[in-house]
């Protein structure tokens, strides 16, 4: 009679266990944001990855693990891609399948001290080689790095600004393993309590000698946020909408006034009505405001997302074209093959076109801002450069109008936090439906967010600070050091691969047949 321990003997039961295990690490994300279950969250799926019968059902079994972690983290795509959506996973899922086996490799059985203690390095290595490869826009950008799930939490946001959110991701495998370890392998329980040790260590270090961003004044932001607006002639009711709440902030001294994503549906040099009317809201608010134009341009060909700066004279000529599209939602990758996403799902029917620079722009009152787009703030490298070529403020226009009743907009306003403390740099996420927010030069939140009930606009007091996080300074280092490690163990395993060969006795060779298959006689 099979007991539970023999129940993930089978190929489809262990798959059935590794796409929920896989999973799990959702919850630490907002909108649960169960934090600190991520230190944990990855316990099951290594378990089940250790205790397979050979590397390449191990493998399987990250494969499966990883299409169940990006399902959950992106589920909210479903009601738009329908299918496409489960099939982007597993595709996406299969970049789990190395880590899958190095899970078994290193954990296998009863592993020595030794090799556990090297678990601690190599597993979240290669956790960090996904997210790496993953974080590649063409396959979907960074969206739900692990670090990312600690985006309140304040020791991990100084190791953010040591190493970005990558060394957060780094160390949170690491605690898993040291937690599976602990759990499962009772000879190796040492090398397991010394990694809690010295990630402890590591974070208290952090704390205590990390550079800190020092505050030398303060700016008022304003963010207008109108609300979910329905109807055949939106554009026009949103403009408007946004034209009166922009008005309620005359007199309030704001220093730059910010709309949403998508926030003018027209060309501004097509209608200079519209650029008349923010002219006048910067003349009556005192502050230059900064729109956000989803468009066909005028002067030149197709449809770009670009931020407008507008002064009291009209465009001031500043002006930056999103970058990194969203794939499916702003292109189809490889239309000629698989544009017929486009009729499963909500997919773009023709592709936006590409900046080709980030800016940097001077937006009055001495203020320079680095202005991203949406999706464009889950890369930590977009945020770092803005904060190298001199902005002060860094600043997202945002639209999760789509998915206003889901998880998304409060995780993608959680974003903003790691790219603050990253950079040392405060950071306005400023959305058309919500959520909004402003976080500090350390990551930590102003004020009150602005939920997807909210159409209002608000006034915030930004800190701004000068100096440079070690993030800034040093860049993406923890995933070089990722890498260096990944090769070194794919040495390691080549030699040793290799050793059995030269060691091996020499085979004896059989003697030679002739007509029928007979032996050879002697000659005579």
């Amino acid at each position: 009679m099979k007991t539970f321990a023999d129940w993930p003997a089978s190929p489809w039961r262990r798959s059935l266990l590794a796409a929920p295990a896989g999973a799990l690490p959702m919850l630490a994300f907002p909108a649960p944001s169960l934090w600190w279950f991520a230190y944990v969250a990855l316990v099951p799926w290594i378990l089940l990855a250790r205790s397979a019968p050979t590397g390449r059902r191990a493998a399987y079994d990250g494969w499966c693990g990883g299409l169940g972690f990006m399902l959950a983290v992106h589920h909210w795509l479903l009601p738009e891609l329908h299918v496409f959506t489960v099939v982007i996973a597993g595709l996406l899922g299969a970049l789990w399948a190395p880590w899958g086996w190095l899970v078994r490799r290193f954990l296998a059985g009863a592993p020595s001290p030794g090799r556990a203690a090297a678990a601690l390095v190599v597993l979240p290595s290669g956790w960090l080689a996904v997210e790496l490869v993953r974080s590649w826009q063409g396959l979907g950008g960074p969206w739900g790095m692990l670090g990312a799930s600690q985006w309140q939490v304040a020791p991990a946001l100084r190791l953010a600004s040591v190493g970005g959110v990558w060394l957060v991701s780094f160390l949170v495998v690491a605690v898993n393993v040291a937690v599976a370890v602990l759990v499962a392998v009772r000879a190796s329980r040492v090398p397991a309590v010394a990694g809690l040790v010295a990630t402890a260590a590591l974070t208290s270090a952090a704390w205590v000698w990390a550079p800190r961003p020092h505050v030398d004044g303060q700016v008022r932001i304003a963010v207008v946020q109108p609300g979910v607006v329905d109807g055949v002639d939106s554009p026009a009711k949103r403009f408007d909408l946004e034209e009166r709440l922009t008005r309620r902030l005359a007199g309030r001294h704001a220093d730059l006034v910010v709309w949403g994503e998508s926030s003018v549906g027209y060309d501004l040099a097509r209608r200079p009505d519209l650029a008349r009317r923010v002219a006048a809201l910067a003349r009556g608010t005192g502050a230059d405001v900064l729109v956000n134009v989803d468009a066909r341009r005028s002067d030149r060909p197709g449809i770009y997302k670009s931020s407008v700066l507008v002064g009291p004279d009209g465009p001031t000529g500043e002006r930056y074209d999103k970058m990194r599209l969203v794939p499916f939602g702003e292109y189809v990758p490889a239309r000629s093959v698989l544009g017929w996403a486009t009729s499963v799902g909500k997919a773009a029917g023709e592709d936006r076109r590409r900046g080709t620079a980030q800016v940097v722009m001077d937006v009055g009152h001495g203020l320079r801002v680095g202005p991203m787009v949406c999706f464009e703030t889950a890369f930590p490298d977009m945020s770092r450069h803005l904060a190298e070529d001199g902005a002060e403020v860094l600043l997202a226009q945002s639209s999760t109008s789509t998915f206003q009743h889901s998880w998304a907009p409060e995780q993608h306003a959680t974003l903003g936090a790691l790219r603050a403390a990253e950079t040392g740099r405060p950071m306005v996420h400023a959305t058309l439906t919500g959520v909004s927010a402003v976080y500090g030069p350390d990551g930590q939140r102003i004020g009150s967010w602005l939920g997807t009930d909210a159409s209002t606009a608000a006034v915030y007091d930004v800190p701004t600070a000068h100096g440079t996080t070690a993030y800034v300074r040093f860049g993406d280092w923890p995933v070089y050091g990722a890498l260096l490690v990944l090769l070194a163990t794919c040495a390691a395993e080549g030699v040793r691969a290799l050793r059995p060969r030269r060691n091996a006795p020499a085979r004896l060779v059989p003697p030679a047949r002739t007509g029928r298959g007979s032996p050879a006689r002697p000659g005579r």
